[in-house]
């Protein structure tokens, strides 16, 4: 059936929702596809075999039966931290109609799984009730990759604004939630400056985040087509320097350097030595 704005949607019946994950113990996610359709996203692999042909960002199957599903996985599955979620959004657009996602987390909550979440969705204040409630099981992650509301609206079309995303994690530290921001991936050129990395580090500690990730750009499964479409575009004297950046092994050798150094030193002068983890 079609989802409005261009995105097909299909509901489709999940076999399994408590997944194995090589981030935390377990996985949920309630949607295959992503309305967000960010230029960058790695989790278009996990559709590669079911939607071959169709655009990052033009479909979303809705697994809806998840609650159902996984109120009977969690009586039989070892307790440990679930990630929510890992190759979608949880609250993309669409949790607006369905409340998958709220109703799984009362579910993972209530059982006593810890839940680690991750998003761009301003629609994930909704459910800042029932994480505060179960508050030392949880932590909160918002993505933040620039602060210019233009190239987020190129890289990120359909997330939230970055101000939007920055008032969700002070909501949450508000309400006494453990928070985090995820601080990439950082764009050569765009947001890998000292001074934009300055604006993150910035924004990140006067939310007073508990910790941060940081992150390069990696070649993941498929994003090269998407980003050399828009670069060619919109900023084409970066896409020689992304290709070599992405595929050249001595190029990506020596940028992955030059900007873990940068960010060591910035990261120090903010005082964030202890709140800073690198994924790189």
């Amino acid at each position: 059936m079609a989802g409005g704005e261009g995105v097909r949607v299909a509901e489709v019946e999940a076999k399994s929702l408590l997944n194995r994950s090589g981030i935390t113990d377990w996985t949920v996610n309630c949607y295959a596809g992503c309305r967000h359709g960010c230029r960058y996203c790695y989790a278009r692999f996990a559709t590669r075999f079911t939607h071959p042909s169709e655009p990052w960002g033009s479909f979303v199957d809705v697994k809806a039966n998840a609650p159902g599903l996984l109120a009977r996985e969690v009586k039989r599955r070892t307790i440990g931290t679930v990630f929510v979620s890992s190759v979608c959004d949880a609250w993309q657009p669409l949790e607006a109609r369905y409340g998958l996602t709220r109703r799984c987390l009362e579910i993972l909550l209530q059982h006593g799984f810890p839940v680690h979440t991750l998003t761009k969705s301003a629609l994930a204040g909704r459910d800042l009730d029932i994480l505060a409630v179960h508050h030392g099981l949880v932590d909160f992650g918002v993505t933040i990759t620039t602060l210019d509301d233009s190239l987020a609206r190129l890289m990120e079309p359909m997330a939230a604004s970055p101000d939007r995303r920055l008032a969700l994690l002070a909501e949450a530290r508000a309400k006494g939630i453990r928070s985090y921001a995820f601080l990439g991936p950082l764009l050569p050129g765009l947001t890998d400056t000292e001074e934009q990395i300055t604006r993150l580090l910035q924004a990140a500690r006067e939310v007073g985040v508990d910790y941060l990730y940081l992150d390069r750009l990696n070649p993941r499964y498929g994003i090269w087509p998407d980003l050399k479409e828009l670069l060619l575009r919109h900023y084409p004297h970066l896409a020689a320097q992304y290709g070599r950046v992405l595929f050249e092994p001595r190029s990506r050798e020596e940028y992955t350097g030059r900007l873990r150094t940068t960010l060591q030193r910035l990261v120090a002068r903010h005082g964030l030595e202890d709140r800073a983890r690198f994924c790189f």
